[in-house]
């Protein structure tokens, strides 16, 4: 593989960071899809019948553990990690802890019911932070804005 481009495969992170109502493993929303390939590279897949253009970061190929990414008019609409990337965390939270640590570090969050698994949503300034919980245990992240549906 070319050194480039073997360098632009290597940008999606291995263990992504989330700051509430700012980003998720970089990625803000409003962001371009040339800023986007500049911070995660270009090794994405790209959904086929998706209402929004949303590209897929995987880990391998084929695989659904990794983070997305869905445009609105050009500009990122919405970021989120993909099942259940371990290493991904909001300071010391982290995938994979308890339920009840999400609920200690954020005590206002509001409960959706999903089809199988919960939505944990926190909204400010027009930006909603989404915390997926499964099987009791925090499964993902996502960051949306604050009209958008919990539930992806």
């Amino acid at each position: 593989m070319h050194a480039l481009a073997l360098a632009l495969a290597l940008l999606f992170p291995k263990q992504g960071t989330l700051v509430p109502f700012k980003s998720l493993g970089g990625i803000r929303l409003g962001m371009t899809p040339a800023q986007v390939t500049a911070a995660w590279g270009t090794k994405h897949g790209r959904c086929h019948g998706c209402p929004e253009a949303t590209w897929y970061f995987t880990y391998r190929p084929f695989t659904p553990t990794g983070a997305g990414v869905s445009f609105k008019a050009g500009h990122v609409d919405a970021v989120f990690t993909l099942w259940s990337p371990l290493g991904w965390h909001e300071g010391t939270l982290a995938i994979g802890d308890d339920k009840q640590s999400l609920l200690t570090d954020f005590p206002t969050a509001i409960r959706v019911p999903c089809s199988n698994y919960d939505a944990y949503i926190v909204t400010h300034a027009g930006v909603t932070t989404a915390f997926y919980v499964f099987g009791g245990k925090l499964w993902g992240f996502a960051l949306t804005p604050s009209n958008a549906p919990a539930c992806r």
